[in-house]
């Protein structure tokens, strides 16, 4: 049986090693006792490791023959330093693996004023944590591209599910936008982001770009109104931008100072994906209320 390492073994890790578990031995690089014990659980091999400490990662090298790269960027910086260290740790292995995917962000496009973006369209990254995205993406490219591995790279936007909702953030009180001024915003449910990641593992190109994002981009707010109604919480209030600015954080308002409609043509042709939830409305729709 093939090996697969899933590097970043959070919830996307979790739903994704269940796909995956039938066609392949799953490892998953973990620092921490809890993520230890969730991959044991789930029947998951775990590979003691930190991305930030390039010297706990020697038992990566030639362990698998695909690996699933879901670590952030570490959070200060133009580079992501976690991805070199990866690279470097597989590197030393033997053989290398065959096929890597990384999640990155659509957040790499900056701000587009609203237009519709596909893959074609060049990275603008404009806040820090967009510009280490789009570096670890040049990063792994020419990596893959120098070692005949197949890099594919998934841009994904707002993930939701049940316990990644912003219900804090409705409970809070925290106002959105109005209409006039508020940017669209993108998302994907977290199960169709786990069948895109095993759909490009199977059908992904060599240094290909996919948006791994729904069919229904929406106004921020409008994301905000659905979640309060399926939460049974208040709808949150609409300010202007002047107003925003004195009430919501810097780091929220950076997210809803970008507006774009990402397209996803290409995750349906290529990789041949069907998504079961085509927007949040059916993805709310899809969750219980205990979820």
């Amino acid at each position: 049986m093939k090996k697969i390492l899933i590097v970043g073994y959070g919830d996307i890790g979790e739903r994704a090693a269940a796909l995956l578990s039938l066609r392949y031995r799953v490892f998953a690089l973990t620092r921490s006792e809890n993520a230890l014990e969730r991959a044991r659980r789930q029947g998951v091999t775990p590979v003691p490791g930190d991305l930030d400490h390039p010297a706990t990662l020697g038992r990566i090298g030639g362990l698998a023959d695909a690996v699933l790269h879901f670590a952030p960027p570490q959070r200060n910086g133009t580079r992501d330093l976690r991805t070199r260290h990866l690279l470097a740790a597989l590197a030393k292995g033997k053989i290398l693996p065959r096929r890597l995917i990384y999640i990155s962000t659509t957040g790499v496009y900056g701000d587009c004023h609203g237009k519709h973006v596909d893959e074609t369209r060049a990275p603008h990254p404009t806040t820090p944590r967009a510009v280490r995205r789009a570096d670890a993406e040049a990063s792994l490219r020419r990596w893959g591209k120098r070692n005949g591995v197949r890099v594919s790279i998934l841009r994904v936007p707002g993930i939701y599910a049940p316990g990644r909702l912003p219900v804090e953030r409705l409970e809070q009180r925290i106002p959105a936008l109005n209409s006039e001024e508020d940017g669209y915003t993108n998302h994907i449910h977290a199960d169709d982001l786990a069948r895109i990641v095993a759909a490009a593992l199977t059908h992904g190109c060599p240094g290909r770009v996919y948006n791994a994002a729904d069919d229904t981009p929406m106004k921020m707010a409008d994301y905000f109104d659905l979640v309060a109604d399926h939460c049974r919480l208040e709808r949150p209030r609409r300010v202007s931008w002047q107003e925003a600015q004195k009430e919501i954080s810097p780091g929220m308002l950076s997210y809803m100072n970008e507006s774009r409609r990402i397209t996803n043509d290409r995750i349906k042709q290529e990789l041949g994906v069907r998504l079961r939830y085509p927007g949040v409305r059916e993805g709310l729709e899809g969750m219980s209320d205990a979820e």
